[in-house]
């Protein structure tokens, strides 16, 4: 079972939470002009890495939040857990943002906002 430190409640029981898949996927922000294969991959390709992944996961059974997990695949280590929106800052879990293609288009969108 992990332990999973919610920002706002403090440690909980794994139960409590609900995995929202791969963070930091943005939705097309111009979607009726992408083609159909650029819909397909926003909407069903998702990367599954045996390693670090970064994860969205909300507080189901208690404040209700969704936070950002990063997390190893293999050992289930919990390397940093940080805000919605916000990209990771520990040396792992940044190096796995940058090397990650899909996560270009949320650095692209936070720089339009």
């Amino acid at each position: 079972m992990l332990t999973i430190n919610c920002p706002w409640c403090g440690p909980r029981n794994e139960i409590e939470f609900s995995c929202g898949g791969e963070a930091h996927i943005s939705r097309p922000s111009n979607s009726k002009k992408i083609t159909d294969n650029e819909f397909c991959e926003y909407l069903f390709l998702r990367y599954n890495p045996k390693g670090i992944f970064l994860e969205r996961w909300h507080h189901t059974h208690g404040c209700r939040r969704w936070f950002n997990v990063a997390r190893d695949t293999i050992t289930h280590e919990i390397i940093e857990i940080y805000e919605m929106g916000k990209p990771p800052k520990t040396k792992k879990a940044k190096a796995v943002f940058n090397s990650n293609w899909r996560h270009n288009q949320f650095k692209n969108s936070q720089k339009q906002d």
